[in-house]
């Protein structure tokens, strides 16, 4: 994608660590995306990063809003890049509705403003169901956003990032402004679906001003709200086709979150559907995620065309050289640190993985 050439077609999903002190990226940073960038998957992409603090989901979100931010996360870029052989790509996001609560672990409750919570921003003010009442962001709220993650791209450019990925789904912001669930607006940014995905454009537009056009960005959507008279495939189609007009390089194509009514039917790559279709109607690459647990599936995928890319998340956690595993089944290379070279017995034949570049 442009200027980036990726080694294999694995690439780590962001996962929330809820783990940041005042935004900033810590040594539990430092120990999950270096351990991860060893991993043998071609692109790594960080957790969703706040692009403002009203944007946070729990106090413990990782952030570039900061100069401070910027500092922290540089220092965990330049240990996965010292030691690791993936790509690094960045997820940029704002919570929307869904913000001011705990910590995953503390389940993920509201927080009120006396109990040390925020003002929390969506397209309307409707709340998601049990959580707290947002404040509806107005035009200057809109372009004060639109703003924030355009100078978060600036920022994760400067650490030297590969690639940026827009958070676009979950019921987060951007997501709260294309279901018509949580987008009750009757301005242009609302009502029809031309009116509720202007936002989204405006974000992709804006942070395609400020990064390089050598380095790809996309956007992770979720492709159908899972509720009848909600956001759908179809629209997401369309919304696909529209970013690919204005250089956008991929959609990571996940669903749900919009509200909690939704009816899924889960099952190993439950998601694919949605990528293949994305890829085959509007022509976008397409990253498929869900459930996607076992090398020969994830290989099918790929080979038969129903999505470019496959990301794990807790996969990967469960098992961190996930992709080293798929490569024995497989009969193919992955990279690995020097380090390791004696971890495994097909190694010391020499044609199993082969080591970085550089080493």
């Amino acid at each position: 994608m442009r200027g980036l050439e990726l080694s294999n077609r694995i690439v780590v999903s962001p996962m929330g660590q809820y783990s940041a002190e005042n935004g900033n990226a810590t040594d539990w940073h430092l120990m999950h995306l270096g351990h991860l960038s060893v991993s043998g998957a071609a692109l790594l992409i960080t957790e969703a990063t706040v692009v403002e603090m009203p944007g946070r989901l729990s106090k413990h979100d990782l952030g570039l809003w900061s100069d401070e931010n910027e500092e922290a996360l540089a220092r965990v870029v330049a240990f996965c890049r010292k030691y690791g052989g993936a790509k690094l790509g960045i997820q940029l996001h704002h919570g929307g509705r869904k913000g001011s609560i705990s910590t995953a672990w503390e389940g993920q409750k509201p927080i009120s403003k006396e109990n040390g919570g925020w003002t929390i921003y969506s397209a309307s003010d409707n709340p998601y169901p049990g959580r707290n009442t947002p404040e509806m962001l107005d035009d200057a709220g809109i372009k004060r956003v639109i703003s924030a993650f355009a100078n978060a791209a600036k920022r994760a450019d400067r650490i030297g990032f590969d690639a940026l990925e827009i958070h676009g789904a979950h019921g987060y912001l951007i997501h709260n402004f294309l279901s018509p669930f949580s987008n009750l607006r009757t301005d242009r940014y609302g009502g029809s679906l031309e009116g509720r995905m202007r936002f989204a454009i405006e974000v992709h537009e804006a942070i395609r001003a400020v990064w390089p056009d050598h380095k790809p960005l996309g956007m992770r959507i979720s492709a159908t709200d899972w509720v009848e008279g909600g956001w759908s495939l179809d629209d997401s189609v369309l919304l696909a086709a529209e970013l690919k007009k204005r250089g956008c390089d991929f959609i990571t194509a996940s669903s749900g979150g919009a509200v909690p009514e939704q009816k899924l039917t889960v099952g190993p790559g439950y998601q694919v559907p949605f990528a293949e279709r994305i890829r085959r109607e509007s022509g976008i690459t397409t990253m498929a995620v869900g459930l996607i647990t076992e090398p020969r599936q994830a290989e099918e995928i790929v080979s038969g065309g129903r999505a470019d890319l496959v990301a794990l998340a807790r996969g990967m956690l469960f098992n961190p050289r996930w992709p080293w595993h798929a490569a024995m089944e497989l009969g193919e290379q992955v990279c690995y640190p020097p380090q390791y070279e004696r971890a495994h017995p097909k190694m010391r034949l020499g044609d199993f993985l082969k080591p970085r570049d550089d080493q």
